[in-house]
């Protein structure tokens, strides 16, 4: 089985970061935040992958988390910027390298306080479903 890991992670910050409403909202969306980075943003967190095979074709379930991170006062800014978030993701079309049959839905989301009082973070879930593509 091929990994899906990567293309995955590129294909959901391809999606967010061309979302002209979301990218109204943010500052950027990360991997890895650049030191110093101003807030607020969304960053892309785990992703895991169990096989999720039919008979004749290789298949993938996979998890991906993502973070919004605010430092407004109360939990508003953070709860608009998942909601554009969940507008650009949630049974929306992906494309994702070397895979067919691309379907994401949220599953959950908490809003948590970070250790800094400044900072509100929701983290979100979604899953993901896909074939791996077949060979001609």
């Amino acid at each position: 089985m091929t990994s899906a890991l990567w293309p995955l992670q590129q294909a959901i910050y391809s999606k967010l970061s061309a979302d002209p409403a979301l990218g109204a909202l943010v500052t950027g969306v990360f991997d890895e935040v650049p030191e110093g980075q101003a807030y607020p943003y969304v960053t892309i967190g785990s992703i895991s992958e169990v096989p999720d095979d039919a008979h004749d074709r290789q298949g993938l379930e996979a998890a991906a988390v993502l973070h919004v991170w605010s430092q407004y006062r109360g939990y508003r800014e953070a709860a608009e910027i998942f909601a554009a978030v969940d507008a650009v993701l949630d049974r929306k079309p992906l494309t994702v390298d070397g895979y067919e049959d691309v379907s994401i839905a949220h599953t959950q989301h908490q809003s948590l306080r970070d250790p800094d009082p400044e900072i509100r973070h929701i983290n979100a879930q979604y899953r993901v479903w896909m074939t791996r593509e077949t060979e001609v």
